[in-house]
């Protein structure tokens, strides 16, 4: 039997790697390195489930990182539980193949009640007071407090927010070592999402980009080494590229501006209620999923959104289907951008009134992506004495509310979603593949299957 380990290197393209990242090129150098014709839309949950079930978005039902539920009339963004990913995975297929077979999903998503052997990926805990305190789900449950006493507790926040840095990504490189050494998984997927965060803080063309490969490239050695020690053959890959953006497209505002939108006065500030809009959109990174309650008006819509600046494309019914992702999920229409431009989800026209969540890092209640949750407003005067006062007031048992993140998208300067027209700013698979062509995302899926049985 042959034992893997995918480790997806969140943000890797071919044109970042070089002499800032020497252990991933000397890894590439043995093997093959195949660019991957992104997942459409090139994003966390889309490209995740098309490598781990085969299929694309119309058969296994995951359109983006979140979706409008209609039956809810409410947004679902970054919701965790595997079920919500229809059909077989990888390790279905191979449980019923190879003899004694398991698998451990660390840190992938759509992790909660996989049928996998081992699990861990993030998972707050929501008291009855308010609070949000940070912590781990895992499968087997008691393999949380076993891995928690041996490598301490997650560093949740360097995984999202202002904070997020290279110790997340170091927590969850000693977990797969831990799990490795102790149960010796069949198949182990890792997920290493230190490169994402200056990516799209800074743009892929930043020079501080360098010190991030430096630091992934070393984490990535060291994962390579320890699966080598144990004879496991290690396949890199990654789910998208970022492109530099300089222009945030405020979709629902250009909505609000023609009357569609709903916006209900809650305590002074400006809520989105999308279920009494006209249309409202859903943006996540270069793509909007746009909803009709009055699909009377889808033509004056999709005339209005293709006049916006920075629209590439705007996909009916009809272009879903081509692109696979015509499913009961997905908007009535689709709006992509082009590379130098992202979606924002705001839809307040003054920042006085905009909802509380919006200053905050809120990945569940905002109607959209966020990427300046990565930013600490540049106006406060003193950051470091509020986030020291909201941790004093947690810790005595009061309720807090850390309001720390700006509503400026100009900040954000790197972005993904789209196709790329540069095979240089595609993903990439790494490992023992035969094709140096470019892998549909799909395929990565017989990739990995035959990476396990054609040894075993």
């Amino acid at each position: 039997m042959q034992r893997v380990a995918v480790i997806n290197v969140v943000g890797l393209t071919s044109g970042l790697i070089g002499s800032n990242t020497p252990r991933i090129k000397a890894f590439a150098d043995r093997h093959r390195i195949a660019p991957i014709d992104p997942a459409f839309p090139a994003v966390t949950c889309v490209a995740q489930s098309n490598y781990l079930t085969g299929k694309r978005p119309c058969e296994h039902g995951i359109v983006g990182n979140g979706w409008y539920d209609r039956a809810y009339s409410e947004p679902r963004f970054w919701k965790q539980s595997n079920r919500l990913a229809s059909g077989p995975k990888i390790w279905d297929e191979l449980r019923d193949i190879v003899p004694g077979f398991t698998c451990a999903k660390l840190f992938w998503w759509f992790n909660m009640y996989a049928t996998v052997d081992y699990s861990i990926t993030p998972r707050p805990m929501y008291p009855a007071d308010g609070r949000k305190v940070f912590d781990i789900y895992t499968g087997p449950m008691n393999l949380r407090e076993t891995i928690k006493k041996d490598l301490g507790e997650f560093p949740f926040h360097a995984f999202w927010g202002p904070r997020a840095g290279i110790e997340s990504s170091k927590w969850i490189a000693e977990s797969a070592m831990w799990i490795e050494k102790r149960h010796k998984p069949t198949l182990t997927f890792v997920y290493l999402p230190h490169l994402d965060y200056n990516l799209q803080r800074l743009g892929p063309s930043h020079p501080e980009i360098r010190k991030d490969l430096t630091e992934i490239d070393t984490l990535v050695g060291e994962l390579i080494d320890c699966f080598d020690e144990q004879s496991v053959q290690v396949a890199l890959l990654s789910e998208y590229g970022v492109t530099d953006v300089e222009n945030p497209i405020h979709i629902n505002r250009a909505f609000r501006e023609k009357g569609w939108l709903a916006i209900k006065n809650e305590l002074g500030l400006e809520q989105l209620d999308c279920g009494a809009s006209k249309v409202f959109a859903l943006s996540d990174h270069q793509v909007a999923h746009i909803y009709l309650n009055d699909h009377n008006l889808l033509d004056d819509v999709r005339s209005h959104v293709e006049s916006l600046p920075g629209i590439a494309r705007v996909l009916d019914r009809e272009a879903q289907q081509e692109q696979g992702i015509n499913h009961s999920r997905s908007g009535d229409l689709i709006a992509v951008s082009d590379e130098g431009s992202w979606f924002t989800y705001y839809y307040w026209l003054d920042d006085t009134v905009a909802p509380d969540f919006a200053r905050c890092v809120d990945i569940h209640r905002k109607p959209g992506y966020d990427p300046v949750e990565l930013f600490v407003n540049p106006h406060l005067k003193f950051p470091a004495a509020k986030v020291a006062a909201f941790l004093a007031k947690k810790k005595l048992g009061f309720r807090a509310m850390l309001d720390i993140i700006p509503l400026d998208a100009s900040l954000v300067r790197g972005s993904h979603g789209c196709r790329p027209n540069n095979q240089q700013d595609w993903p990439v698979f790494i490992g023992p593949t035969r094709s140096k062509e470019p892998l549909e995302s799909t395929s990565i899926y017989r990739e990995l299957l035959k990476l396990v049985t054609e040894s075993s």
